[in-house]
């Protein structure tokens, strides 16, 4: 038998959680004060899942990033996955919060979205 420690989440208490399992197998959860303590050990043991924050390249906007966040959470093990992909993405200014970046980012069926607004850079201005 083998054991995962895991912190969970899930409230402010942060209860030290202890999974122990013959391979892919439950065999028991403890540690949690409360219900939602074994359904969060019990998806970080399955299948982790994470909100994925970071910034896409702004083309023609007063700033050159903008932040965004995948709607969802994804599988923590598409991560880097998610991240080649969303290196590749430029977008045009102007940029509004909730603007979709990328839908369906690797096949997920999780949208990229935009997290601030950026305008677009005035041409106008003068050094």
């Amino acid at each position: 038998m083998e054991g995962k420690e895991i912190i969970c989440i899930s409230c402010p208490k942060g209860c030290r959680i202890t999974v122990q399992n013959r391979g892919e197998e439950i065999i028991s959860i403890t540690g949690n004060d409360c219900p939602k303590g074994i359904k969060y050990a019990e998806g970080e043991f399955i299948n982790p899942l994470r909100i994925l924050p970071t910034t896409v390249k702004v083309i023609g906007g007063e700033l050159p990033l903008v932040s965004v966040k995948t709607e969802k959470a994804i599988p923590k093990r598409l991560l880097l996955k998610a991240m080649s992909e969303i290196a590749e993405i430029e977008v045009n200014a102007p940029v509004k919060i909730g603007q979709v970046i990328k839908g369906d980012l690797i096949g997920t069926g999780v949208n990229l979205v935009a997290t601030r607004n950026i305008k677009r850079a005035d041409s106008n201005r003068h050094s």
